[in-house]
Parts: structure tokens; sequence; C-alpha cells
């Protein structure tokens, strides 16, 4: 996979500056709800069609590096 710098961004005026993915106003902290609440990836995926698999692995990377 990418590195997730390239897929999660943060930009002040969008969302309060939460991490976003690819610049859309869906953020880290949405996909993690979803997930958490019991949709399963593919769920997401398909409810989001905007997002991919790899935007999900690199949610699942942002919060890694963010924990270390």
């Amino acid at each position: 996979m990418n590195d997730y710098r390239d897929i999660i961004t943060i930009e002040p005026g969008k969302r309060n500056g939460q991490p976003c993915i690819r610049g859309m106003r869906i953020t880290v902290y949405d996909v993690f709800e979803y997930l958490a609440s019991g949709m399963t990836v593919a769920e997401v995926l398909h409810d989001f069609s905007e997002l991919t698999e790899t935007d999900i692995l690199a949610c699942f990377a942002y919060a890694a590096d963010k924990e270390k």
C-alpha cells in the first residue's frame, strides 16, 4: 500500500481540520464509526462508492501511526 500520507489529508477549513480521505468530507473517524457500528468493509465500500479498500487500509495505517 502507498503511504497513508498520500491518502489521508488534513485541511484546516474542512471538517474542522479532522483527517479526511483524499480531500473528501469523509473522515477517518467516520470510517471507524461505521466499522465499529457493525458494518463490514464491503458494506462501507458499497454505501460509499467513492471509497476504495486502499482508503480503508489507509485509515488503519493512520490510526496505528497515531498510537505510536
